[in-house]
């Protein structure tokens, strides 16, 4: 068995399908439903590349990762039901930077871009997306991210439309030092839970002084 193999714990759970938004339990037909969960409790050793859109390789990966976001619809402004061709290009398309997360054995397990964000005299703040699959590589992106844009140049970095219900992204950028310079209420329609506000963020440096980690 090989040691990504061995991180992987898979339980199947049967019963009857429940309200888990901490309210009391909905009466509904029992119905028999299997899960099969796959957990890692932390990340393994994490090496942080530049992908380009020749690697087919690279290019299969990043689909594998970003194709159920994508689908939830819980977090991206994309249609759940957008082509491969669609997602790759705007993931990696220019004039984004696209990096991969990967573990020792070579397996991809996280991806972001890197991209000013705006043209001309915006050019100067960056924006990112982030993607990954196991706990503990978001906060590896983001690090890798910051050191990235430092090294761009970059005076500071904005995420244009984070989805305040996406409660682990909300919670990184702030223990990294991003600040909400904007909300909207109810700009985005997420799947289960309505219409939720997206917060716009940013991390803002002295004068003169690029972004860090």
């Amino acid at each position: 068995m090989q040691a990504r193999e061995k991180e992987n714990i898979a339980c199947r759970l049967k019963g009857q399908v429940a309200n888990l938004a901490g309210k009391e339990p909905t009466r509904r037909a029992a119905i028999d439903v299997t899960f099969v969960v796959c957990l890692r409790m932390s990340a393994p050793n994490i090496v942080i590349r530049e992908s380009h859109r020749e690697s087919e390789a690279d290019m299969a990966a990043l689909w594998r990762i970003l194709q159920p976001i994508f689908e939830a619809g819980e977090t991206y402004c994309m249609p759940r039901d957008v082509s491969q061709l669609d997602a790759l290009d705007y993931w990696s398309g220019r004039p984004h930077r696209t990096f991969v997360a990967t573990t020792g054995e070579g397996e991809i397990v996280g991806t972001y871009f890197l991209t000013p964000n705006q043209r001309g005299g915006g050019a100067h703040v960056c924006n990112c997306g982030f993607a990954s699959t196991i706990r503990g590589v978001g906060t590896a992106l983001l690090q890798h991210a910051l050191t990235e844009a430092r090294s761009a140049g970059f005076r500071a970095m904005q995420f244009n439309f984070v989805v305040s219900s996406n409660v682990n992204a909300v919670r990184l950028w702030e223990r990294h030092g991003f600040d909400v310079v904007g909300r909207l209420p109810g700009a985005f329609q997420h799947p289960r839970e309505g219409f939720v506000d997206a917060l716009m963020y940013r991390q803002l440096h002295d004068e003169g002084q690029p972004a860090s980690a």
